[in-house]
């Protein structure tokens, strides 16, 4: 009989033991690997979503901070007003070399003129606009024209439909851009011509018009020259300019960040103290279960197997099951984790973007060796110290 065989009639005949260190291991790596695609997927996602705004300084009216970042975070619509006298101010100070404004819209919630319902709208200006630029000139040659729009990674076309319907508008959607988990994903950009047009045609299409304040914007999207520092600009824009806030995108999401920092601190500790009573008791019960086999254990001895031979023997069986429960709790809790996406997202109010399938192999991968390592350690001490016992010793125990 081979030692894969051996290992197991063993596993078969140890159910308790072999149960024991099957659901440790999948609750040890199934823990981990939720813990790595909620906040680690969190921490990318807002990494993304500052990326995709790409400015440096985003200037909004004071007050408003919050909004906007929930408004880019979650997708919920905000609206907020400031003189757009703004942008030509901030434009002469030194350290600046772009500013565009911004408009910050919404859809009307259970309009039929409305296609979708709240969905945040973010008009641009195409002649000083950088931040949709490079999106618009690798996949639309043109740019957007009057009645078009891209959309977030979540955006699209209703069945059986040409267009999506803004304030009884169509809107032609020319594309998508690529998932930063967070409300950017559900959220529409069109031009500033665009809005007004809207805005226009609402006033007979509509169920409620559009309002957009003449000589008004919502926000100013500000990048600095390379080698200013972003900060000195800020602090210009808020001693200078009243009734504004500059954030900086460093500074953006910053509660978000800090939440995601004390969340992990909490999860970490939970980790830890789940993995040590794990390890422990899947040593406490590897060392029962061995206890109850030193006669069969001493009788191999005598019959000619080596030391390591029993070794190999004792380990694998725990590493064998310990593999089967560690790729079935990664595998239940990332599909836990994909279809109950949206409603942990709800529950922690934080976004997160799911990762490519070669990276989740990668976590995966890694899960399972960190199991694998911590039970074979867990189970070495029990091990060593039967299979090192004298024969002779172990069949009259």
């Amino acid at each position: 009989m081979n030692l894969f065989k051996v290992i197991i009639r063993n596993i078969e005949g140890s159910a308790f033991r072999s149960w024991v260190i099957f659901f440790c291991a999948e609750l040890m790596a199934g823990f981990l690997i939720a813990v790595t695609l909620v906040i680690g997927g969190a921490q990318d996602s807002l990494r993304l979503a500052i990326q995709r705004l790409g400015a440096d300084i985003i200037v909004v009216p004071q007050g408003s901070e919050a909004k906007m970042e929930n408004a880019f975070l979650m997708g919920a619509p905000a609206r907020m007003w400031m003189p757009e006298g703004v942008v030509e101010t901030v434009r002469s100070f030194p350290g600046v070399e772009a500013v565009s404004p911004q408009f910050f819209l919404s859809t009307l919630r259970g309009a039929s003129c409305c296609t979708v319902p709240d969905m945040f709208l973010v008009a641009y200006d195409p002649q000083t606009d950088f931040t949709l630029k490079p999106w618009l000139t690798e996949h639309l040659d043109d740019g957007l024209r009057l009645g078009e729009a891209v959309g977030g990674y979540f955006v699209y076309l209703p069945a059986d439909q040409e267009y999506i319907q803004i304030y009884g508008t169509d809107i032609d959607l020319k594309g998508n851009l690529a998932s930063t988990g967070t409300g950017i994903d559900q959220s529409m950009f069109f031009t500033f011509e665009t809005a007004r047009a809207i805005a226009e045609g609402s006033l007979t299409k509509a169920e409620r018009v559009l309002e957009i304040p003449s000589g008004s914007i919502s926000a100013a999207m500000i990048k600095v020259r390379p080698g200013v520092d972003p900060h000195l600009v800020a602090q210009t824009i808020q001693e200078t300019i009243p009734g504004v806030t500059p954030v900086e995108s460093t500074n953006l999401f910053r509660s978000q960040q800090t939440y995601l920092v004390g969340l992990l601190r909490s999860v970490a500790i939970i980790t830890g103290i789940l993995w040590a009573l794990s390890l422990v008791l899947i040593g406490l019960v590897y060392s029962m279960a061995l206890n109850e086999r030193q006669r069969e254990i001493g009788v191999l001895r005598a019959l000619g197997s080596t030391r390591l031979t029993v070794l190999r023997s004792l380990l694998g069986e725990g590493l064998l099951v310990a593999f089967a429960g560690a790729a079935a709790g990664i595998a239940l809790f990332t599909v836990a984790i994909y279809l109950f996406r949206h409603a942990i997202i709800q529950v922690l109010h934080t976004p997160f973007i799911l990762p490519a399938p070669l990276e989740l192999a990668g976590m995966a991968l890694g899960g399972l060796l960190l199991v694998l390592v911590s039970v074979g350690v867990a189970a070495l001490v029990p091990a060593l110290r039967i299979s090192l016992m004298d024969p002779a010793v172990a069949m009259r125990e």
